[in-house]
């Protein structure tokens, strides 16, 4: 978590993610979800300013934070791992809002969606995975495996454990394509991110 606040100070916790980073030693700023799941412990030591809650249940407490936090860069804690299905939900959401800049960030790796221009320097000989989240057109620098022309898709083809060969470069023609690399890729690939926000990119 430390590394995440040095590059997102503001906390937002999801739901029960406020008894997680209570534990941790930090209040959350903000507590947005149907808070269903948070603990009485937690909510007796917040203010009740800093809760929101949003009672439909037809989205992820994930979601509903995406659609209150505006922010340039957001870091998700916690929706990788333990569950399987939060992951999933969470890459879903994800694909959804492909507008918002937002990192998950698991134990040993980190996922994010595709921008249509994304320049990135990892070491060469990094892992570096693409996972189509929906039908996807894109191209690429700097990978050992070139991905132009595949027809990636979930239930068709993927590109895990792609190699980094030099500058990454990777161009999304069409749909949405996850992006995920070693946790330790944190603070470049945030910073990649918001270079190409910047650029329009």
């Amino acid at each position: 978590m430390s590394r995440a606040l040095a590059l997102a100070p503001e906390i937002v916790a999801a739901d029960s993610g406020a008894d997680a980073a209570l534990a941790a030693g930090h209040r959350p700023g903000r507590v947005i979800g149907d808070l269903d799941s948070v603990s009485e412990a937690a909510l007796a030591v917040l203010p009740p300013g800093c809760l929101h809650r949003i009672s439909e249940q037809e989205s992820t407490d994930f979601e509903k934070c995406l659609r209150v936090v505006d922010a340039p860069l957001i870091l998700g804690l916690g929706f990788l791992e333990p569950r399987l299905d939060h992951a999933l939900a969470a890459m879903n959401v994800l694909a959804r809002f492909p507008g918002r800049r937002c990192i998950l960030l698991g134990e040993t790796d980190l996922c994010f969606l595709c921008p249509p221009d994304l320049r990135l320097a990892p070491p060469e000989g990094a892992r570096l995975s693409l996972f189509p989240l929906s039908p996807v057109a894109a191209t690429s620098e700097g990978l050992r495996w070139p991905i132009a022309g595949i027809d990636f898709a979930p239930g068709g083809r993927i590109g895990t454990s792609n190699e980094v060969t030099g500058p990454v470069r990777i161009t999304v023609a069409s749909g949405a394509l996850a992006v995920i690399l070693p946790v330790g890729e944190l603070e470049a690939t945030a910073a990649a991110l918001m270079a190409g926000a910047a650029a329009g990119g």
